[in-house]
Order: structure tokens, then C-alpha cells, then sequence
């Protein structure tokens, strides 16, 4: 593959001029913290707003940008600010952009970050550095490869669910990608920024070849990632070489899903990345991406339990969810909270079954019993049911195991509240399972009743 990056010529950029008509993904510029140039935002946003796909703005309403030093590590205020925007402007992606010395440094950000949808592999804290003379008020003019990279950080950014976003997405990340590979070289901006420039490119490849079957894909941006690593000296914050890391894991990661050939190497070489990310990404100074990552460990470690039956990775799987849970609260991500918690019943269900621990199994009920503080039988009444269905389950097998009427009680009560729901609902499959299932703890509290004290 070859690169040839931005010429020493200012002509206006010229992206991508296509007729394709698709859905359109709204993009806003946040205000730079810059005590030099005013319109760096404003720039930018004219800039992107050239390019196929994209309605972007600037945003220049006054708000506090200390927090965008990410040397204060406030990480907090800055996704609840980036959030904040992001619905008041009804943007799919929001474009950070703060001045240190004579570079920008522009991050990346959108509404669904850290909740789940896995339609994005990008995270906030990556961060993409340029000479801050080309959003200069002034003389500024970006060179046409500098903006088609940006194009391309921003529409890998986005993570709408709605299948023909995700379909219009990937056409104009294929788009995209075709353009960049007809360039010769990524290092004419200068050394300094190249681990910066490799890191996006490796992103915007990932983003769009991530379900990709096929061993070119997956060396190609293997190597993007690869050689960024190489010139980690030129990086100033180690958390950046986490994010590479992270990118690595996430790359190893789909590979385990969608290759038609999955060596174990694959499930190594994701652990094993996501692993290094953590130690960069620390859990107190940057949380969400530490605990996403946590996540990302314990679905592998579950994989490698049902390939193995090793039941310290299902462990491993559970301790993940664990240090997941105490950072995606449900007061700040309710949704997301409340899938962790219902992965956590489920594997907690798992181990408390096969170590024959009524301790364990009691925590799996505590977990979907949280998840349906989100799921609740008024708003998604089926689901609710099948959580209550579950933990009926785990009633049966503890009072089975114990001999215990009431928590056989317990799973018949849990049974027959889910059993009027699929009634209602005329779910006649599940309406047979679960009637299979009344009968059944009703034998056993029959014959448990017959044996003398």
C-alpha cells in the first residue's frame, strides 16, 4: 500500500464530489480552546461540511474549556459536556479541538461512546494532532489530504444503530479508504505527527474492514497499528499508546468473530492487547475506557470458557463484568448498566451452577433483578418476563440442590409472573416451556413434601 500525504501547494481542498444521495450524518465543532485563532472551529466545520454525507456546524456558544486539558485528567466533565452538545445540537458526532503551542489537538466524540452498539472504534481519548497554522484565521488552508483524513476520523466516529445509517456508513468509509490508498507517503507533515496520522488511518480501515473474512484486511491494519507503535517516542502521552493497544484488541477481537479461520493466536492476541491498554489506561484516571475494555476481556474470557470449560476464565469473565460495573453506574449509563448486569446474571447463574455455590447463584438473582430496574414489566413486558423466567430458574436449582420448599415457592412465583405476561402476549412457544417447567417444581415440592422429617 502506498501514501503520499499533504503537498507543500495551499489550494482549496477538494473532498470527495459524489451524486450518491443517503441519509446525513450531523457533525458539530466545538469552540476551540485556542488563545490565538477564534475561527479554528468555524474553519473546520466549513471544511467538513464539504464532504459527502456530512452537515457540520460550529458550535461557539461560551462554556468552561479547562477541562479539555487532559492533563487534569477531568474526564468526566468532559463526556458530560461532549453529551450535553451532542443533544442540544442533535449531532451524530461532536470534534473537540484544543491548542498546545504551535498544534491542535482534535478529539473525537458521539452520543453512544460508551454505552454499548459497538458501531464505533473510536475512542475520545484518541487524539489527532496538526499544525495549528492551518485553521489560522488568516492564512490558514487545509491540504485536501488533511481533510479527507478528518473525514474519515469522523464518519468511523459515528455509531448510529439504524442498519442504513450503518450501510451508508460503511459506503463512504469504502470511499474514503479508496482515496487514502492511492496516496504515497504519511510522513510529509513531519515525524512528530506520524503515530497520530498511522493511529487514524488504522481506524478508519478497522471501521470499515472489521467484519471482513479475509487475511489482507486484517494485516493491512495490523501493520497501520504496528508502525505507529514503532514511533512511540515521538508520542507525549503514554495513554495514547493504550488507545493503539486498545485498537490492536479490537482488531484481534473482530478477527475471533467474523475470520473464517479463528486460531487461538486471534483470542491471544486480543487479550493480550486489551491487557497492555488497561495498564495505560488506568481505571481512575481514564474509567470509561479502562472499564469498556473490561467488557470487551470478559466476552473473550467467556469465549474461552465454552471452547475449554476452564472455569477460572469464566472467572476472569466475571471479575471483568465486576470492575465494569463499579464504572458504568446506572445513574450515568442506565441502559448500559443494565446489559452489564444482565451478562452478569448470566455468567454468575453459570458459576453458581457448575461450583454448586447458592452464594453465587443468589448474586446472579441480585444482577437480573437489576437489570429490571431498566427493563421493567411496564415497558418491555416480554423481556421483563424472561429476566423473572431466569431467575425462576436459579430459585429451582438452588431449592432442588437444598431441598428447600420456599425457594421452590420462590421459582413458582417467578414462573407464573412470566407465564400471564406470554399469556397476554399469546407467546405460545414460551407459554409451553415455562408451563413444562410449573409442573416440574410442582412434582418436586409434592415429592420434597412426602419425605418425613
Amino acid at each position: 500500500m502506498s501514501w503520499q500525504w499533504w503537498q507543500k501547494n495551499k489550494k482549496e481542498p477538494s473532498p470527495v464530489n459524489m451524486e450518491t444521495k443517503g441519509p446525513e450524518f450531523k457533525v458539530v465543532v466545538a469552540d476551540f480552546y485556542d488563545n490565538i485563532s477564534s475561527l479554528g472551529a468555524i474553519n473546520l466545520a466549513k471544511a467538513l461540511n464539504n464532504c459527502e454525507g456530512l452537515a457540520a456546524s460550529s458550535y461557539t456558544q461560551s462554556f468552561d474549556h479547562s477541562f479539555l486539558n487532559l492533563e487534569n485528567r477531568n474526564i468526566f466533565e468532559l463526556i458530560e459536556t461532549g453529551n450535553a452538545i451532542l443533544s442540544e445540537t442533535k449531532s451524530d458526532v461532536l470534534v473537540w479541538g484544543y491548542r498546545e503551542k504551535q498544534r491542535l489537538r482534535l478529539n473525537f466524540q458521539n452520543l453512544k461512546q460508551y454505552s454499548g452498539g459497538d458501531n464505533s472504534f473510536v475512542s475520545v481519548m484518541d487524539s489527532f494532532y496538526l499544525p495549528a497554522s492551518f485553521l489560522d484565521d488568516e492564512e490558514g488552508v487545509m491540504p485536501a489530504e488533511l481533510i479527507l483524513l478528518l473525514y474519515g476520523a469522523v464518519v468511523s466516529t459515528i455509531n448510529n444503530p439504524s442498519r442504513q445509517y450503518r450501510i451508508y456508513k460503511k459506503y463512504l468509509l469504502k470511499k474514503i479508504t479508496h482515496r487514502l490508498s492511492q496516496i504515497d507517503s504519511a510522513s510529509s507533515l513531519g515525524l512528530e505527527y506520524l503515530p497520530y496520522v498511522l493511529n487514524f488511518l488504522g481506524i478508519i480501515y478497522l471501521s470499515m474492514a472489521y467484519d471482513s473474512k479475509y487475511d489482507t484486511d486484517f494485516k493491512i491494519v495490523r501493520d497501520l497499528f504496528e508502525n505507529a507503535l514503532k514511533y512511540q517516542d515521538k508520542i507525549i502521552n503514554s495513554t495514547y499508546i493504550g488507545c493503539i493497544h486498545y485498537h490492536l484488541g479490537q482488531l484481534f477481537d473482530c478477527a475471533t468473530k467474523y475470520m473464517e479461520n479463528r486460531p487461538s493466536s486471534y483470542y491471544r492476541g486480543a487479550i493480550r492487547h486489551y491487557q497492555t491498554a488497561q495498564k495505560h489506561l488506568s481505571k481512575y484516571a481514564y474509567p470509561y475506557d479502562y472499564g469498556y475494555v473490561c467488557c470487551k476481556l470478559s466476552d473473550l474470557y467467556v469465549n474461552y470458557w465454552k471452547q475449554t470449560e476452564d472455569l477460572q476464565a469464566l472467572r476472569d469473565a466475571v471479575f471483568q463484568l465486576r470492575e465494569a460495573e463499579k464504572i458504568y453506574t446506572q445513574a450515568l449509563f442506565p441502559d448500559f448498566w443494565g446489559m452489564i448486569e444482565e451478562r452478569l446474571g448470566y455468567l454468575l447463574h453459570n458459576l453458581g451452577f457448575l461450583t454448586d455455590s447458592a452464594e453465587l447463584s443468589n448474586m446472579a438473582i441480585i444482577a437480573y433483578q437489576n437489570r429490571q430496574k431498566i427493563v421493567t414489566e411496564k415497558n418491555d413486558p416480554l423481556l421483563w418476563a424472561e429476566i423473572q423466567e431466569k431467575i425462576g430458574s436459579i430459585h429451582y436449582q438452588i431449592g432442588r440442590n437444598k431441598s428447600d420448599v420456599s425457594t421452590l415457592e420462590e421459582a413458582l412465583s417467578c414462573f407464573h409472573d412470566a407465564l400471564y405476561i406470554y399469556e397476554n402476549n399469546g407467546a405460545s412457544a414460551k407459554i409451553k416451556q415455562i408451563k413444562f417447567d410449573i409442573s416440574k417444581t410442582y412434582r418436586l415440592i409434592e415429592e420434597l413434601k412426602e419425605i418425613p422429617d
